[in-house]
């Protein structure tokens, strides 16, 4: 009986074992249970995720998807589109939920309607974008890493501004933010200021990387192939330039033959000239390829204004020189720019190319430079806002070369960029003739007459570089005083500048206030024979005042300019910056000893 009585009161199974002090079947129950609502709150996190729950309301609908389809993180050559979630919203559990939670929010701003129209999202466009890229730079952007990495970035898939900008964030500490805004949505940078575009983009020491080795392989490879395939232009650019030569040199001589045939003893002098250095040899000087490209209005302004000019915190906070970035893609930016483009060129001439190719020899004889430039004709492109189509009908062609004096602000990095300014002639803040007029005092120190030639900043007590509040870009009428200027150019603060025109004739001087015309000595000439332009010119190597002494030891920053087919004040070609020295293979233009 005690022991019928002991079965009878026996335990269910299911609650005889106990796990962490809980039944064995309640563990179960709790367990699928935990199951059950984690699947359920999981698909549901996943579908608030999804590019059709995103824009299944009509603000994101209607103004930021739109803004989304068709660009590179929605469709690429890859077919793997990144979608809302991918970029905002973390993929580990405890970001993402912290974000889904300060997300919630915004199911507040729909209730309210805070941006249900355009003109309301328009409004709040500015702050919505600057808290994302607050939390992304905060993250080393973190949800951009996710599909992309530094340490997967080859170089020999990369355009060479991209491989120097993340070769330049790795050692510096940039993130993908920094540069990379407006990417999948409309590009609003310009309307947040200064300041705190200077404060988010500045480097971060914690996301400074170890270069990887992969990436410097890479690198080294991709330079040795555009080193090849330089030489491989370089020579059969000689190839042409020789064989233009020769005909040159036919055609000489056949005009010779003519002329001795027609006048007796009478001989043409040589096409070619050879009046400004008759005993240089010049076949036995390298000849440099340089790339002169379009600049449109982009001014030494421009170039330092971040909402204007990418490339802006490289140069003025990390040093970097134009060429670091920009040297192998001149013909893109120079077809860019001269096909017309909204800051840079609203007046574009039909037809004008974007580049000239041109090769530059220098040499000296312990006493004097000698420079010689050839580039091929080009052909005729009338400008539309001109009378005539010809904007300097004296001068098919000219020519000019700057050399950097000492003290010049970025002077080595940008060359004679630096005299370029805003409110010159035919740039975006050109005074024009009455605001010159009303400055008389100005006037008379510039010699302007209708028009600002170019000058250094050094030369004015401030430059407006950002355009704050709506001010003019340049400085043009902030002329310092007469003495300081003087002391400027005693010190060597100046741009050395040389120019010949179509007809041979030339001229020496400098900037520094103004373009000035010295009594510097000055030898040039310059013609055209077969479809070449060759131009030559010479001066003493110690100079005058306005001229930069050159000696050896010493490296030069210059650059070079061509106006060509009738073309004047910007409408010009220019290299970047250009190192020279005498005897030193290890620059850009070698000044050969003979």
């Amino acid at each position: 009986m005690t022991q019928t009585n002991e079965a009878a009161q026996k335990k269910p199974l299911w609650r005889r074992y106990v796990l962490w002090g809980m039944p064995i079947g309640g563990v179960l129950v709790a367990f699928t249970a935990g199951i059950i609502f984690w699947g359920g709150f999981n698909t549901a996190m996943e579908a608030t995720n999804t590019k059709e729950f995103c824009v299944s309301c009509h603000e994101m609908r209607d103004f930021v998807y739109e803004e989304y389809k068709g660009t590179i993180h929605d469709v690429n050559r890859s077919g793997v589109g990144a979608v809302c979630s991918d970029c905002h919203v973390p993929k580990d559990w405890t970001h993402k939920m912290i974000r889904k939670i300060k997300a919630s929010k915004e199911v507040w701003g729909k209730i309210t309607g805070k941006i249900n129209t355009e003109e309301k999202f328009e409004t709040h466009r500015l702050s919505l974008a600057m808290n994302e890229w607050q939390r992304m730079k905060r993250t080393d952007s973190r949800e951009c890493r996710n599909c992309h990495d530094f340490e997967s970035m080859m170089p020999e898939f990369q355009k060479p501004r991209a491989r120097q900008q993340h070769l330049n964030a790795m050692t510096t500490g940039q993130t993908c933010i920094d540069c990379h805004k407006g990417i999948a949505h409309s590009n609003i940078r310009d309307r947040a200021t200064d300041e705190y575009l200077e404060a988010l983009e500045a480097p971060d020491p914690r996301f400074i990387r170890e270069i990887p080795e992969a990436y410097l392989e890479s690198l080294a490879r991709i330079e040795a192939l555009e080193a090849e395939e330089a030489a491989t232009v370089k020579a059969a650019r000689a190839a042409e330039q020789e064989a233009v030569q020769a005909r040159i040199a036919s055609a000489v001589e056949a005009a010779r033959e003519e002329e001795r045939a027609l006048a007796a003893g009478q001989e043409m002098e040589a096409a070619a000239g050879g009046t400004v250095a008759p005993d240089l040899d010049w076949d036995a000087v390298a000849s440099s390829d340089m790339t002169l490209f379009y600049p449109g209005q982009a001014s030494f302004e421009w170039v330092q204004n971040g909402k204007q000019h990418g490339g802006a915190r490289p140069l003025t906070k990390g040093g970097d020189q134009c060429t670091t970035c920009h040297a192998k893609e001149l013909e893109a930016i120079g077809t860019k720019i001269v096909g017309g483009t909204e800051d840079t060129e609203p007046t574009p001439i039909p037809g004008k190319p974007g580049i000239i190719n041109a090769s530059v020899q220098a040499a000296h004889d312990g006493e004097n430079l000698y420079v010689r430039m050839q580039w091929p004709e080009s052909i005729h492109a009338p400008v539309p806002f001109v009378d005539g189509g010809k904007m300097d009908p004296d001068n098919a062609v000219k020519v000019a070369m700057m050399i950097a004096g000492t003290g010049i602000e970025m002077g080595e990095q940008v060359g004679c960029w630096a005299t370029c300014h805003a409110d010159n002639t035919y740039m975006p803040f050109d005074p024009g003739a009455e605001a010159i007029a009303a400055n008389g005092d100005i006037a008379a120190r510039l010699a302007a007459e209708g028009s600002v030639t170019k000058y250094l900043s050094e030369s004015r007590s401030s430059i407006e570089v950002r355009g704050r509040r709506g001010k003019p870009q340049g400085g043009w009428d902030q002329l310092k005083a007469a003495e300081e200027i003087d002391q400027y150019l005693t010190d060597g603060t100046f741009m050395d500048l040389m120019r010949v025109y179509a007809d041979g004739s030339g001229s020496n001087g400098y900037l520094l206030e103004r373009r000035v015309e010295n009594e510097g000595e000055f030898a040039s000439e310059a013609t055209l024979s077969a479809g070449m332009w060759t131009v030559v010119f010479s001066r003493p190597l110690a100079g005058a005042e306005g001229d930069v002494p050159l000696e050896a030891g010493k490296t030069y920053t210059v650059g070079f300019a061509i106006h060509d087919d009738f073309a004047d004040a910007r409408f010009h070609h220019v290299t970047l910056n250009t190192s020279m020295a005498l005897d030193n293979s290890d620059v850009q233009l070698n000044v050969v000893g003979q």
